[in-house]
């Protein structure tokens, strides 16, 4: 729901956007009223929703994702392109010559925003939090290759310092892992490995409560390039530039404010109106009129994800493998993304996404007279007797789109009849942890770039798996991919797993994802291809032509 401020801001749009083309005076990349040379610091971003949370242990999405990179720092980073690993938290770091111990140097000057210095302990401390059994964090497997961590949150381990993580010094941070792990350095990027801040959160309901007030303005402390100023509950959320933060001479930003814009055409008009530097994204059915105009500041960028639904395998008729066979059988990939989406997605008939690394040659099998006739087989013939099924997505109209169009090959291709319905994005978040959906909408974005992060998210009893799905011969795999002696031997083994979830379908894929997104020419942002962005080498460049704010052709307005 909106508030009654933000809907007023909202129609100020509507109005405004109607009346003229272009309504900023100045060049975009230049303060109002300072100039063509006085660049601008501050940066007005579209982040697609309200954050669940601010909490790194918490979170699991990419809204939260974009914020929290601003507010806390892992031990490593992506660099100033986008790609590659430079120093963060850490200043250095050393791997031993069989790959299982991994020691970290921490910055000297590193410290938290509220001037205290960040230790190797602050780490152990936050790893021990994030692996709490009654913590419950979706993201603990992510700390998994270090040696009892697993067992630890599986609380079959009740000594922490039994574990591999240890600080061997205020400034040493070390990690023996229990088998080599090709894409620890990698993963360290992502926040599940964040430090958070022991001490304030002890002081607001205790380390294993979720939701408390730690992560509210004024009291969340972090350690990374910007601090938290303001979060106005689905307004705006505030951040300036931290003075404590270790590298805040690289920082060219003062202030970013992060919009949640769920409403796609409303984030559209406020990009138009200046109103927002970039979008999450763009309507669907905009995307041609995009196109069609040089100056409409149009980008699509590959992204290293899938696009699909989550099936309950719990819930009948959910639980037949051949009626979730029959359901992903009949969906038209090609004419999805050819007539309904339209921005470069590729059809998926796995569950990883080609990489440089790797490249399943997995596919679903079979077609639209296999679907029929594994639903016959059901007990379920033309759909007959099928009982009533509801397709649950997080409210966005480019979602809609898509679940309409995927409701009317079901009836079509099928017989069955399938309902819709949306929720905002906690209760949706809350739905799929709690298994109330039969089918759901979902989207997975690498946590960094290795076919991994897309096959350990269906283990047995995942925090992500979210579908009730569990198979002991996948769980082998995947454990024993991890301990492969070889990459041929590892990829190998991922092949395997991609056959048994296209077997079982507890997913059906639809599409490998781009990011189509609208963005003043004169913003840098570095890309890369699982959005996590390093907010320190973000900046203006010099201003460009007057006028180069982001107008569009009558044509994709409305």
């Amino acid at each position: 729901m909106l508030k009654h401020s933000w809907l007023v801001m909202i129609l100020g749009l509507l109005i405004g956007s109607g009346c003229t083309k272009n309504n900023q005076s100045a060049s975009p990349a230049s303060y109002p009223g300072g100039g063509a040379t006085a660049l601008r610091t501050d940066l007005n971003y579209g982040n697609g929703t309200e954050p669940q949370d601010l909490d790194p242990q918490v979170v699991t999405g990419v809204p939260e994702n974009k914020i929290i990179n601003a507010l806390f720092e892992g031990l490593v980073a992506y660099g100033p392109s986008g790609q590659g690993t430079v120093p963060a938290a850490a200043e250095s770091w050393t791997v031993s010559d069989d790959g299982l111990v991994y020691t970290f140097k921490l910055q000297p000057e590193g410290k938290w925003s509220n001037g205290d210095p960040v230790t190797a302990m602050d780490f152990v401390r936050s790893y021990q939090r994030m692996l709490a059994p009654e913590f419950a964090s979706e993201y603990s497997n992510k700390l998994y290759p270090v040696v009892g961590a697993e067992a630890f949150n599986r609380g079959t381990l009740k000594d922490f310092s039994k574990t591999g993580f240890k600080a061997l010094d205020d400034r040493t941070l070390q990690l023996t892992l229990r088998h080599r792990t090709p894409f620890l350095i990698d993963s360290l990027k992502h926040y599940a490995w964040f430090p958070v801040p022991i001490a304030t959160i002890e002081k607001f309901g205790g380390l294993t409560r979720k939701g408390t007030a730690w992560t509210r303005p004024g009291n969340l402390v972090g350690n990374g390039p910007f601090v938290l100023k303001e979060w106005a509950m689905q307004q705006r959320l505030v951040v300036e530039a931290s003075p404590t933060y270790w590298d805040r001479k690289s920082v060219k930003l003062t202030r970013i404010t992060f919009f949640p814009t769920e409403n796609i055409d409303t984030e559209e008009r406020m990009f138009r109106t200046g109103q927002l530097d970039k979008t999450n994204e763009l309507p669907l059915d905009k995307t041609d009129a995009y196109r069609k105009d040089p100056h409409s500041n149009l980008r699509i960028d590959p992204l290293l994800g899938i696009y699909y639904f989550r099936l309950n395998t719990t819930r009948p008729p959910l639980t037949d493998k051949r009626v979730r066979k029959a359901l992903a059988l009949a969906i038209n990939r090609e004419q999805l993304v050819q007539r309904v989406t339209k921005q470069d997605q590729q059809p998926a008939y796995n569950a990883c996404p080609p990489m440089d690394s790797f490249t399943s040659p997995v596919r679903l099998q079979g077609d639209l007279t296999t679907a029929r006739q594994l639903l016959a087989d059901a007990g379920f013939p033309d759909g007959k007797g099928m009982p009533k099924l509801e397709l649950l997505y997080n409210t966005s109209q480019n979602h809609r789109k898509i679940a309409e169009a995927v409701q009317q090959m079901w009836k079509v291709n099928l017989g069955i009849d399938v309902t819709l319905a949306n929720q905002e994005w906690k209760v949706y978040l809350d739905s799929q942890d709690t298994l109330n959906y039969a089918i759901c909408r979902a989207g997975w974005i690498a946590d960094y770039i290795d076919p991994n992060t897309f096959f350990d998210v269906w283990r047995t009893g995942d925090g992500n798996n979210r579908t009730g799905f569990s198979n002991a011969e996948y769980d082998r795999l995947l454990e024993s991919a991890l301990n492969a002696d070889t990459e041929a031997e590892r990829m190998a083994n991922y092949v395997k797993m991609d056959a048994i979830l296209m077997d079982e379908v507890p997913l059906i894929p639809i599409y490998f994802y781009t990011r189509a997104y609208a963005i003043n020419p004169n913003l840098h942002i570095p890309r890369n291809l699982v959005e996590t962005p390093n907010w320190k080498f973000v900046y203006w460049k010099q201003a460009g032509k007057a006028g180069s704010s982001g107008a569009l052709p009558s044509s994709a307005k409305n």
